[in-house]
């Protein structure tokens, strides 16, 4: 328990997020979440805040929203059982295919979500952010469905270990702009589409990739991406004969993990997010942020953060661009808070080790992020032999074929390989 929140405290704030009472009318998420956003902003913010209320559980929007993730996206997206790493592991295990879901991660689920909230609010342009280029590409992919056009800020850094994904946005017909300030990764690249969205607040729609920045952000990723947690549990119980004993999902913002985790809360299922332990535990070695963090405001939020003790928000290292980000969700600094989700973290030498090994014994190449997610399930299973798990895997891997490419495959023997 967070020394942050009393027992009781906790107990009803959990409560409260389980029955999508949170975020509360000022966008707080407990003590966390909230608006905190330059003056100029404060109309863009109001507007969108608005149109969710207006839009997001309306009919209409619900039913072009639900065809689209249908008849476009591909879902439901399928539950899969893995016998040969089950086997190895001495466990049972499922995975939940967001790879398999139009343009390859569940970034396509909040992207199209908001691309037809843009068009309802009459949005001239959409402009976005992306730290692996999933995000960026379901933007442009999603732009380009409803009719708008699209600029996708990405940092410098990011878009030489990303590629393939640079191509396919502009392929996509969006602009990249590389983002050269900072860090040169997704903070820096979310900095400067902030910059960006001051110029002409009523005229562009900033769609945000993940469940951070201020209010109503965390809530509207969380809403659109709950289709994965809904989907997975009902595929669970039909597959199965029942819910699984934990899931996993990795965490760098959060959209995944909250869209697998929040559908599961009420439920008595182990809870546990992987973050990016990249190659140490100092201060810019890695990306986990809920591991060694503390309280801050970072891009409109006060969530927990990577600082130092000046509160100099911190730059970050991991081996997958989508996890390199220096805060979380406010939702999940809550969630931690209450002890109801528990927030480990994985080293880059283990995420690609789990990566190999899932592709030796599934046949399945996933994204670098979701390889985090794998690697500590593994040592679960290895501490509770004939557990039931589901693990997110939020994507697939062929956008990290630049970075893997620098790491030889080393052969071993996975599940009888």
């Amino acid at each position: 328990m967070s020394a942050l929140l009393q027992a009781d405290e906790a107990s009803a704030l959990l409560e409260a997020t389980i029955n999508g009472e949170l975020p509360d009318a000022s966008g707080r998420f407990g003590p966390f979440g909230g608006r905190y956003v330059p003056e100029t902003l404060v109309p863009a913010f109001e507007r969108l805040e608005q149109g969710v209320q207006e839009h997001l559980h309306d009919a209409a929007f619900q039913e072009e929203f639900q065809r689209e993730l249908r008849e476009w996206v591909g879902r439901p997206t399928a539950l899969t059982f893995a016998p040969r790493l089950s086997e190895s592991w001495g466990a049972k295990v499922w995975l939940k295919r967001e790879d398999l879901a139009h343009t390859g991660a569940h970034k396509i689920n909040n992207a199209i979500g908001q691309a037809i909230l843009a068009k309802r609010l009459g949005a001239q342009r959409v402009i976005a952010e992306t730290g692996a280029g999933q995000h960026g590409v379901a933007s442009a992919a999603a732009c380009a469905r409803v009719g708008l056009p699209c600029s996708v800020y990405m940092g410098a850094v990011d878009m030489e270990r990303q590629a393939p994904n640079v191509d396919r946005m502009r392929r996509l017909g969006a602009e990249v702009v590389a983002v050269e300030t900072g860090d040169q990764t997704l903070r820096a690249a979310i900095d400067e589409a902030l910059r960006t969205w001051v110029t002409d607040p009523e005229g562009i729609y900033y769609l945000l990739g993940s469940a951070v920045g201020a209010h109503p952000y965390p809530y509207l990723v969380r809403e659109l991406q709950s289709v994965i947690g809904k989907e997975a549990r009902q595929q669970m119980i039909e597959q199965s004969g029942g819910l699984p004993d934990v899931a996993f999902a990795c965490v760098g913002g959060g959209s995944n993990a909250i869209g697998l985790f929040h559908p599961l809360l009420a439920d008595d299922i182990e809870l546990i997010g992987v973050e990016a332990g990249g190659t140490g535990d100092g201060l810019g070695q890695n990306a986990a942020t809920l591991a060694t963090g503390t309280p801050g405001v970072l891009q409109g939020s006060y969530t927990i953060i990577l600082q130092d003790d000046d509160g100099q928000v911190q730059e970050t290292h991991s081996i997958s661009a989508g996890l390199d980000y220096s805060g979380v969700g406010p939702e999940h600094a809550l969630l931690q808070a209450t002890g109801r989700v528990k927030y480990i973290s994985a080293g880059d030498d283990e995420a690609l080790e789990a990566l190999e090994e899932l592709c030796a014994a599934e046949g399945i190449l996933t994204a670098l992020e979701t390889s985090h997610a794998f690697a500590a399930a593994r040592n679960y299973a290895k501490e509770n032999p004939g557990a039931k798990i589901l693990i997110g895997n939020s994507g697939r891997g062929d956008k990290d074929m630049p970075t893997l490419t620098k790491y030889p495959a080393r052969t071993r023997s996975h599940a009888g390989a």
